[in-house]
C-alpha cells in the first residue's frame, strides 16, 4: 500500500489518497519511517523479520513438507520460543505451506478430439412456460466413501426419478 501511495502522492496529494483509502497519513509516515530505521518498528515486526528465514530454513531442510505443527516442533528443539500461531501467521505470509496427504480427485478429463455438442438453448435460459426447458448441472461433492455427484436444476435439486 504504500509503493502505491508513493506512485499516486505527487498527482493526487497524500491527504486525498488517505481519504479514500482506510490509511492514516501518520501510519504512513510511520511506515517509511521503518523503512529507513527497522529498530523504529514494532517489537513483533522485528521478531518477525528474524523468524522469517528461520521457518523457511527448517521448511526447506525438510523437502518443503513440514506442515505448521512440525515446522513449529523444529525450532523449538533448536533453542527458539515461538507460538504456533506466529509460524502458522508467518508460513502464510510467506507462502508456504505442508504436503497435503491423498489424491486430488479430477472428476472432469475433456475428450478434446471430439467436437463438442451444439448448444440447444442457445445459452438462453428462459422457458416461455413451466417443464418445457429443464437445465440440469453434475455438481461433485466429496465425502469420505468417494465423490457423490448430485444433480441440480436452475430451480433447485431434481426431484427423486428425474436425475
Amino acid at each position: 500500500m504504500i509503493a502505491f501511495i508513493e506512485d499516486q502522492r505527487v498527482v493526487y496529494g497524500l491527504e486525498s489518497i488517505c481519504r479514500v483509502l482506510p490509511i492514516a497519513p501518520s501510519t504512513y509516515y510511520h511506515q517509511l519511517a521503518c523503512c529507513a530505521d527497522p529498530s523504529k518498528a514494532s517489537a513483533r515486526h522485528q521478531r518477525d523479520i528474524e523468524l522469517r528465514p528461520e521457518i523457511k530454513r527448517v521448511w526447506d531442510e525438510n523437502y518443503q513438507v513440514y506442515g505448521v505443527r512440525k515446522a513449529w516442533h523444529q525450532p523449538k528443539r533448536e533453542g527458539f520460543d515461538l507460538a504456533r500461531c506466529t509460524v502458522e501467521r508467518l508460513m502464510k505470509q510467506i507462502g508456504i505451506r505442508g504436503a497435503v496427504r491423498g489424491k486430488v480427485v479430477k472428476t472432469t478429463v475433456p475428450d478434446t478430439s471430439a467436437p463438442c455438442p451444439r448448444d440447444k438453448v442457445n445459452r438462453v435460459f428462459r422457458a416461455p412456460a413451466p417443464n418445457l426447458l429443464w437445465v440440469s448441472d453434475f455438481t461433485d461433492v466429496s465425502t469420505w466413501q468417494g465423490v457423490r455427484h448430485c444433480p441440480r436444476t436452475m430451480y433447485g435439486w431434481l426431484p427423486r426419478g428425474k436425475g
